[in-house]
């Protein structure tokens, strides 16, 4: 029997670049993407870190030109990954703020908060976008919400899944499923067309975003969705672009102008929020202008750049995407005619030259672009939260079939592969093998590994774990299961049986993990944020008050025939007052406790209406 949640549920979309949030209205039988509080439908993942407070989405990314070393994006790059991995070597040379190695090899992200250094893992910057995301939600419906349902690339690994899922607990939500950020835009697009889908049709889901690229292909009929392949990369999309064109114009500034900018991290977040404008101008438009004043010892940039010039730099990663295309056909052991519709999903799909690569390769075929490429992923979520949520009655009936994306496997002797669980294979699944072990061994190892590689070395080490064997056995044969639940995360378990003795070990990549310890020493952080950030608000209201008051008492007190009602002592009582406000805000705000604006506003109102008062 399936298990089910009690309370709302939302389906959350955590990208690189943008997050999104939607949720299920029963009443109306549809998916609602909520916006946030700047009225904007997708949210930055973005979280910046000041002297007095911690911002997260518009808010910190508004600031990053003047704050670059404390402001994180990109942060689902780094979720599962090592700091020696080349990848994050790459990236940290990109990246404004600093990267520094924390134990067992994780990368931790240095800031400056209130004055002192913080080191902060991946998850913890994703489960503050995360609880950004649930508030948002909140503020909408008026209601806690607790459950949710957070979509990945199709191609995160063991590691990235359960990190995903750390974050979303540091974040305070019961985590109902992990599901592909492709599949998810599957049920975005299929569901009004479940109904009059009688006939198997065959659905490519292009979903190309700021940080990942995915593709999946899907089968529909009636009321089930069967993905039958998925291919992808973790590191590719729309930022890979920007990063491509920010190289470009620091070249042609060095070549210009006989100065290097990439030591300025202020110039270099400048620049890279105005390529990020360009390339979505480019999509509509055939060239652009940057221009950018003072951008480095006074010297302005003005350059153009064209659509033509864009694709230039671009084209090997557009290569790529198509490269990825031909690999999940071949995968799923279908041709490219055999394919009815093609779905474009991610912001980084509008991209002229990406369009035209995937119509040609698909021989003209129209590409669909029905569907919200920005909230596609968060409407399938969203949908897939209310099958799980016992409180809605009326979901939709369908049936969902993944894959795992990676094959997953052990090592053998002379550093063999051998393959558990073929990629591909529908979820969750559970296997065993029998294997058998030299003689007279008193353990043996079991290391667990995930890829496509026929030498195990070559793959990515999921984790290793002994089993105890009886003594003195000959030959013992040895069971090993892997069990892959329905958010892809596998769990291996072995045992010996040759004298009817049986020990069973659990892997849960623990080493990957963060320990419960751990989740809840960030949870209790998380706490500590949003006690900090209400007394913040709280604090900023009171001083916006006590500000908006003055200004009225000033601009009363400029009315000549209001001055002419008052004796001189008033007037003199009613200037010190707004001397005593202004000298208190002018001065270090930051050591005033709340109490101080509040009492001042009853001290400056006990003083100013009384008198007004008379006047009338």
């Amino acid at each position: 029997m399936a298990k089910t949640y009690e309370g709302r549920a939302v389906g959350i979309d955590l990208g690189t670049t943008y997050s999104c949030v939607g949720v299920w209205q029963e009443e109306h039988q549809r998916v609602e993407i909520i916006h946030n509080d700047q009225g904007n439908r997708t949210t930055p993942s973005s979280v910046a870190f000041t002297n007095n407070h911690r911002l997260i989405g518009d808010a910190a990314k508004n600031q990053a030109a003047s704050n670059p070393t404390n402001t994180v994006f990109d942060a689902k790059r780094l979720i599962g990954r090592k700091y020696s991995d080349s990848i994050v070597k790459n990236d940290m040379m990109l990246w404004p703020f600093k990267v520094i190695p924390g134990d067992d090899d994780k990368p931790m992200i240095s800031v400056t908060y209130k004055a002192q250094e913080k080191h902060l893992s991946a998850e913890e910057v994703s489960s503050m976008v995360l609880t950004k995301m649930r508030e948002i939600a909140e503020a909408y419906l008026e209601a806690p919400v607790n459950n949710a349902v957070i979509t990945v690339p199709a191609y995160f690994n063991d590691c990235q899944r359960k990190a995903t899922k750390d974050a979303g607990a540091i974040a305070g939500l019961n985590v109902m499923r992990i599901i592909n950020e492709p599949t998810a835009a599957a049920i975005a697009y299929g569901l009004d067309k479940v109904a009059n889908c009688s006939v198997e049709r065959n659905i490519l889901i292009f979903d190309l975003g700021g940080g990942t690229f995915d593709v999946s292909l899907l089968t529909i009929k009636d009321k089930v969705f069967e993905v039958k392949a998925t291919a992808g990369n973790t590191h590719l999309g729309g930022e890979d672009f920007d990063n491509r064109m920010v190289n470009y114009f620091v070249q042609e500034f060095r070549k210009k102008n006989k100065v290097d900018i990439s030591g300025n991290p202020k110039a270099l977040r400048r620049l890279r929020s105005a390529c990020e404008r360009a390339k979505r101008t480019l999509s509509f438009a055939f060239d652009t202008v940057i221009e950018l004043d003072a951008l480095h010892q006074g010297i302005d940039l003005y350059t153009s750049l064209s659509r033509a010039k864009f694709e230039e730099l671009n084209m090997e990663l557009f290569r790529e995407c198509m490269d990825i295309v031909e690999s999940c056909l071949f995968d799923a052991n279908m041709d490219r005619s055999c394919i009815h519709d093609i779905v474009l999903v991610g912001g980084s799909s509008r991209i002229p030259k990406v369009q035209q690569l995937l119509q040609e390769f698909f021989r003209g075929k129209d590409l669909c672009k029905s569907i919200n490429p920005d909230e596609a992923v968060a409407y399938g979520a969203a949908v897939q939260a209310a099958l799980l949520s016992e409180d809605v009655k009326k979901a939709p009936e369908l049936v969902l079939l993944d894959v795992t994306p990676l094959s997953l496997g052990i090592g053998l002797m002379r550093d063999r592969m051998n393959v558990v669980i073929p990629r591909n294979t529908s979820i969750p699944a559970r296997r065993t093998r029998a294997y058998t072990a030299k003689d007279n061994l008193t353990s043996v190892a079991i290391y667990v590994y995930e890829g496509e590689r026929t030498r195990s070395s070559d793959n990515n080490l999921l984790g290793c774990f002994s089993l105890d064997l009886p003594r003195e056995s000959c030959q013992p044969l040895l069971f090993v299961c892997f069990d892959l639940d329905a958010d892809g995360i596998l769990n291996v378990s072995a045992w010996e049986e040759t004298n009817g003795c049986r020990n069973e070990i659990r892997i849960t990549n623990d080493k990957e993990r963060l320990s419960a310890e751990e989740i809840r020493r960030l949870i209790e952080e998380a706490d500590m944020y949003k006690v900090e950030d209400a007394e913040f608000l709280e604090k900023a209201s009171a001083m916006s008050a006590l500000d908006t008051y003055v200004y009225n008492m000033e601009k009363v007190l400029r009315d000549e025939d209001m001055r002419s009602k008052l004796c001189p002592l008033e007037k003199e009582e009613i200037y010190l007052a707004i001397d005593k406000a202004r000298n208190l805000l002018d001065g270090d705000i930051q050591r005033r406790e709340t109490d101080w604006f509040v009492n001042c506003l009853k001290e400056v109102k006990g003083i100013f209406e009384p008198i007004i008062a008379k006047t009338k």
